[in-house]
């Protein structure tokens, strides 16, 4: 293949995945093209790396194909996680492309160095620190996620001076590296106060904010690709990590206008404390509580249930029992529903992956904003492993922390069933009063568990 023929294809190459990349973005914002969303990323990133790897740069493909065997080796085993794993694996693959690109941009640096341009200098200093908070901070985020890691926030007096210090500092650095590009000694700077202060970010974030965290740094992560495309001089990885940034920095807004939060309060709130079960002298509080074959008649009875899943039902990896629910009851003529919060679970869309996983129909699944104004007319609201999204205190105690967060208002359903193990606070370690309330009753177990056996009750299999 002549030189000429080759930049043509490598060319062609890039523009169709430039054009996938931004399809399979529009058609993963909607359920019924998620899928074909997914395959136009798949073949547009192998269409990327095809046309990289024609490159007549390219000296050795020795290496390169030394890093493709151990990147498939790697990345097979994290493709094929269970879905309840999603939120750690993917906070996992955004320290994996941080710090590729935070390796990229220090090769860059001293391949380069002392004859680097002032914009190509702000550029790679921006890719080079974006990289290496990204990097700790979404290694910090895999851990809170997988348990690892304390799940409560960690604070100390002076805490945000001293981390947005650090940050400084590594800013200040890159000042002088664009004015003087050949102090080589301050890159470090450029490089180690970042990774520690990614470290430190996470530190004093509550697991309830995961899911804004998780986005924030998929942003972060992509802008840095964007900044490593102008250092590269590669116009397809520039679109990419835009749309990558772009996107990630639009759902973090949403995910906080869903909690009523700004990304301040997120990022500095420590949000998560547990709090006290009960206040000094404050008389302990009783619930309701039932079995499987006292829950199955009420929900057979009804005209309409409400189903509300959260993390529970991810832990328990109960979707498809719930699946088994759905049938059995809309055999019997009542109306299912599904009630989505933007925040349940630990990742954004979380529920809605994994009740497509169990092939619950589309038009099922409604948002807060949809279900909420249908709860008063709601004979049975069944929360499964749902916690802080459904909590009133929100909307009735100023002292909470999450108050004004708008939440799924169960509470308002003329019968609430709540399926939990305990009593115990949620991820955001806050007491949640719903489960006090007399039209509650509490279904005590494992979710996959439970809900299996309200299925045997329905279809006449009890013991």
């Amino acid at each position: 293949m002549t030189p000429l023929i080759n930049e043509t294809f490598i060319q062609i190459a890039y523009l169709v995945a430039t054009a996938l990349f931004i399809l399979s973005l529009k058609w993963l914002s909607a359920p019924g093209t998620a899928r074909q969303g997914v395959w136009a990323g798949e073949v547009g990133m192998l269409l990327a790396i095809g046309g990289t790897l024609l490159y007549q740069g390219i000296v050795d493909y020795k290496w390169i194909l030394v890093a493709l065997l151990l990147g498939s080796v790697i990345g097979v085993p994290l493709g094929l996680v269970h879905m309840t794993a999603v939120p750690q694996r993917t906070a996992l693959s955004h320290a994996c492309g941080a710090l590729c690109v935070s390796l990229v941009g220090t090769a860059e640096y001293y391949l380069r160095a002392p004859n680097v341009p002032p914009f190509m200098m702000a550029v790679l200093s921006m890719e080079v620190i974006l990289g290496s908070l990204t990097f700790t901070g979404s290694l910090m985020a895999t851990g809170k996620l997988q348990e690892i890691l304390p799940q409560r926030p960690i604070t100390y007096k002076g805490q945000n001076i001293v981390n947005l210090s650090l940050l400084v500092v590594a800013v200040i650095a890159a000042v002088i590296l664009v004015l003087y590009p050949g102090h080589k000694q301050l890159f470090p700077l450029l490089i180690g106060l970042p990774l520690v202060f990614g470290v430190m970010m996470i530190v004093p974030i509550g697991g309830a904010d995961m899911p804004t965290v998780i986005s924030l740094l998929n942003s972060y992560a992509g802008l840095s690709a964007a900044a490593m495309g102008f250092v590269l001089d590669s116009k397809l990885l520039i679109i990419a990590g835009a749309l990558d940034g772009s996107s990630g920095f639009i759902l973090s807004v949403i995910m906080s206008k869903a909690m009523n939060r700004s990304f301040t309060n997120v990022l500095f709130g420590a949000f998560g404390q547990v709090q006290p079960a009960a206040v000094a002298g404050e008389e302990a509080r009783t619930v309701r509580s039932a079995t499987a074959e006292e829950a199955a008649p009420i929900l057979a009875a009804a005209n309409s249930v409400v189903i509300v899943p959260g993390y529970g039902m991810a832990v328990a990896q109960a979707q498809h029992k719930v699946r088994e629910l759905y049938d059995a009851l809309s055999k019997r003529g009542v109306e299912v529903k599904f009630g989505i919060h933007p925040v349940a679970g630990r990742m954004p869309g979380h529920m809605n992956v994994l009740l497509a996983e169990a092939d619950i129909p589309y038009d099922k699944l409604m948002d807060m904003d949809a279900v909420n104004p249908e709860f008063p007319q709601t004979d049975v609201a069944l929360v499964i492993g749902a916690n802080d999204v459904t909590n009133p205190a929100a909307k009735s105690d100023q002292g909470s922390p999450i108050y004004g967060m708008p939440i799924l208002e169960v509470d308002k359903a003329r019968t609430v069933m709540v399926v939990k193990r305990s009593l115990s606070p949620g991820f955001a370690g806050i007491d949640n009063p719903l489960y006090y309330l007399d039209k509650t009753l509490m279904l005590f177990g494992d979710a996959k568990v439970f809900v299996g056996d309200i299925v045997r009750e329905l279809a006449g299999g009890g013991h």
